[in-house]
């Protein structure tokens, strides 16, 4: 048994798995926690990090740290997503980590993988508990940057693709008011369908039998969905929406105001100002599997990258 740490650092959130991995692959949970540090606060109209993002990444990885050697970890991957793709000043999130995670593995320091990668690492965690006659599957995972469609069964990975569309990003560019506009939401509807485009060409959706969701921006919408008072993981994984929830749900984000998401018990309040950029990709991706595979619900995931890296260190 390998005591492994997986660290996650995307566009909005830096998340952490500590886990005990078996010669098979398994994965027992020992503790999970995530923090929401928006380290790729206006990446998209500057290309570069902010000091005070990078600061914020690097108060949540060290407290990670300490976890980690609370737990006597035997290896960590750090992997690094979206917006340090995108930084022209990704140097300084590295030394940072460079820094930070050497004090628990000598010369451990994060590293920055392909949109490929991200999307095969996402679909190894997320259908780990299916049931093999449920497939093909398509996985999604949303993140803040950009969005991973994958193709595939229990055997493996048929197709994927990265889509630069995003949480963050499609509220940075199109969601402005509060509420936003009935034209700022049409434009982000069109922004999201115009970055998604290339996924669904080059990912044959057409042979899904399953949609499988993860991340932040789905697990919420799950959890309002279900009218949970405050955000219960137990209660989400592996719920069952129908569109039509769901399109309840996201048209109810995107119309409310700031205040009024903030309310929401089951909301994180690093989630409040970017969920409804959120909520306007998952519409655009629910019309596009019931056009394409007939697909007529959403299954929600706590299980996505993290697990993918944490059993990447068998």
């Amino acid at each position: 048994m390998t005591r492994v740490a997986a660290v996650d650092c995307g566009t909005n959130s830096i998340r952490l798995l500590i886990a005990d991995i078996d010669g098979s692959g398994a994965l027992t949970d020992v503790r999970r926690e995530m923090r929401i540090v928006r380290l790729g606060q206006g990446v998209d109209a500057t290309g570069a990090f902010v000091p005070e993002a990078i600061e914020r990444t690097r108060v949540a990885l060290h407290e990670y740290v300490g976890m980690m050697q609370e737990a006597h970890i035997d290896a960590v991957r750090m992997v690094a997503t979206s917006a340090t793709r995108d930084a022209s000043n990704r140097e300084d999130f590295f030394s940072m980590t460079r820094a930070e995670l050497g004090a628990v593995i000598a010369g451990a320091e994060a590293e920055v993988i392909t949109g490929d990668e991200e999307a095969r690492l996402s679909f190894a965690g997320a259908v780990g508990e299916l049931d093999s006659a449920a497939g093909p599957f398509v996985v999604v995972d949303l993140g803040g940057g950009s969005t991973e469609l994958v193709l595939g069964d229990t055997t493996g990975v048929q197709a994927a693709f990265s889509a630069d569309v995003g949480c963050v990003r499609t509220t940075e560019r199109c969601l402005h008011d509060d509420p936003p506009t009935a034209e700022q939401v049409a434009a982000a509807k069109a922004f999201a369908s115009e970055r998604l485009a290339p996924a669904f060409a080059q990912v044959p959706v057409e042979q899904a039998r399953t949609w499988v969701g993860v991340a932040g921006t789905m697990t919420t919408i799950a959890a309002i969905a279900n009218d949970l008072p405050t955000y219960d993981p137990a209660r989400v994984h592996l719920s069952r929406l129908s569109l039509d929830a769901v399109y309840d749900v996201c048209n109810r984000l995107v119309a409310m105001t700031r205040d009024e998401r903030a309310a929401l018990g089951p909301m994180h309040p690093g989630r409040v100002d970017v969920i409804g950029g959120g909520a306007i990709i998952t519409s655009v991706l629910a019309e596009e599997f019931s056009r394409r595979a007939g697909i007529g619900e959403l299954i929600v995931s706590e299980h996505d990258i993290l697990d993918g890296i944490a059993m990447s260190l068998r």
